[in-house]
């Protein structure tokens, strides 16, 4: 069957023809290295599989699973028959996740084996979920996947699908109430690729690993989609570990590479960060979180051009750039808007901001989702007009840069001063001794708010050293006036630093 390849659910079988016997995935907990053609042949299976099991056009899959080839391959699946992947989040709790699968009403639920456990506390709230498929060791009355092994590697027939239609669902949120589905469409994973591709010059050369969660919607979209539209290589990596990474670096079999902070940090405490060569790396960038300046200073000392990028849940993961020559000239910048994005900051009042003044950003263009699954309500409220409202705040220079200084949440006000925690958090982590920050705003009689900091410290951390340190670097209304260190910061369910927790009454101190 001839179908068009702008549909993204083709993808797969145009680069299977285009690049055939060109390796397309690495997967470093197998080792095995799968040609674009096998790997289509192995996604067709996985569709064939669902179908037998009753899978049709609309139908969520949903996966609780870690990062494996299995997920990867039903990435690839699930569109190729008008299903619709349901990414559950392995971080959540499981009361939090019979909310979301009651909200996503799954026909089938396929699982790896490390969350059998959880599978097993929800199975009695299931209510539509036909079918519980195993990726390994099914238990009782569960099926195997590996019986996909037996189906045919053709796909005899496929949905007409548009570019409106749904390839996924993405819960973002989730420290209070039910997390929001953000519905994925072909269109948003196309733009989305189009605009990386364009923007930041990926091409069928580069290698990057795939160490975020799977179910995070930069995990597959930062570089896995955009390396199979140029056909590229994705090395498929089970999570994060330092000495893996450090491996493929060494070897020079990655081209590219993103991480949040925290994974940056640990690399750099890392013994063999010192020795360790970087040269082959033609773009490492920071996500999920502003980047603290003393972990892009060590790479920029390295030779590295890093930079901070920035995406969300509900405009895909790749948003910005910024040219190499112009990173340490921008200090903070996240850059320009990429190829086919609208960007601007307004006021509280709705009027555009003027030139480095703060407002919230908004953002346009086809890579952004279409809404959230069965919430009229929340969508409503977050598109309007056809503008995301981010709730960050930002300011854009005279040159057109854009800086992100925060969520709009986060901010509290000092004495009538608006203070940016990731302001604050950025000159803290500039003192040798400290790890990792966190700041919030505390109730104070006088200030009405001020600012708390929570810290993960080396054995040599001096608070007094510290208060110093930032007298020099920070006007007074920003300085927080309490430190508390912590052997780690509390993360929420989707791995951001959970504020609501440091600001309750339940928070250390």
């Amino acid at each position: 069957m001839t179908r068009p390849s702008h549909i993204t659910a083709d993808w797969l079988d145009t680069r299977a023809r285009l690049t055939p016997h060109r390796d397309g995935l690495i997967d470093t907990s197998t080792g095995a290295e799968t040609t674009f053609v096998d790997w289509n042949r192995r996604a067709n299976r996985t569709a064939n599989y669902l179908r037998s099991l009753g899978v049709g056009e609309g139908d969520r899959v949903a996966v609780y699973a870690s990062n494996r080839s299995e997920y990867v391959d039903l990435f690839w699946a699930t569109p190729k028959i008008g299903a619709i992947l349901q990414n559950l989040n392995w971080r959540l709790t499981v009361h939090e996740l019979r909310g979301i699968v009651a909200d996503g009403e799954p026909n089938i639920l396929i699982y790896s084996e490390d969350w059998r456990d959880q599978v097993d506390e929800l199975k009695p709230s299931f209510t539509t979920v036909e079918h519980v498929v195993a990726m390994s060791n099914p238990g009782p009355g569960e099926r195997d996947l590996a019986e996909r092994d037996t189906m045919s590697a053709e796909l005899p027939s496929r949905p007409e699908l548009s570019q409106d239609d749904v390839w996924g669902i993405y819960y973002t949120g989730g420290t209070t109430g039910l997390p929001k589905g953000a519905v994925v469409t072909h269109r948003n994973v196309t733009w989305n690729s189009v605009n990386t591709i364009t923007s930041w010059g990926i091409t069928g050369d580069h290698v990057a690993p795939l160490q975020l969660p799977f179910f995070h919607i930069g995990g597959p979209n930062i570089f896995m989609v955009p390396l199979v539209h140029t056909g590229g290589t994705t090395i498929l990596c089970s999570g994060f570990d330092p000495d893996e990474t450090f491996d493929l670096v060494e070897s020079g079999g990655i081209t590219h590479y993103v991480a949040v902070p925290t994974m940056f940090q640990m690399l750099q405490a890392h013994p063999r960060w010192d020795d360790a060569d970087f040269s082959r790396l033609e773009l490492v960038i920071s996500g999920g979180a502003p980047c603290p300046l003393p972990i892009m200073e060590k790479f920029w000392n390295r030779g590295v051009d890093f930079k901070m990028g920035y995406g969300l849940t509900e405009a895909s993961g790749n948003n910005f750039w910024l040219p190499p020559e112009m990173v340490q000239q921008k200090i903070g910048s996240v850059g320009y808007p990429l190829f086919h994005i609208d960007m601007k900051i307004i006021r509280a009042d709705g009027a555009e901001c003027g030139v480095d003044e703060e407002g919230e950003l908004l953002i346009r263009g086809p890579h952004v989702v279409a809404g959230y699954w069965n919430r009229p309500d929340a969508t409503a409220e977050t598109i309007r007009d056809g503008w995301l409202h981010t709730g960050d705040v930002a300011t854009r220079d005279a040159d057109g840069c854009f800086r992100i200084l925060g969520r709009s949440k986060d901010m509290f006000i000092s004495g009538g001063e608006n203070v940016y925690p990731a302001e604050v958090e950025s000159a803290i982590t500039e003192y040798p001794a400290v790890h990792e920050a966190a700041v919030v705003g505390v109730p104070d009689e006088t200030w009405g708010e001020v600012g708390r900091a929570f810290l993960v410290v080396g054995d040599n951390f001096d608070q007094d050293g510290l208060a110093d340190f930032l007298n020099d670097r920070l006007a007074r209304y920003k300085l927080p006036r309490s430190f508390v260190v912590l052997d780690e910061i509390p993360l929420t369910a989707i791995g951001k630093i959970d504020k609501k927790l440091l600001a309750s009454e339940e928070a250390p101190s």
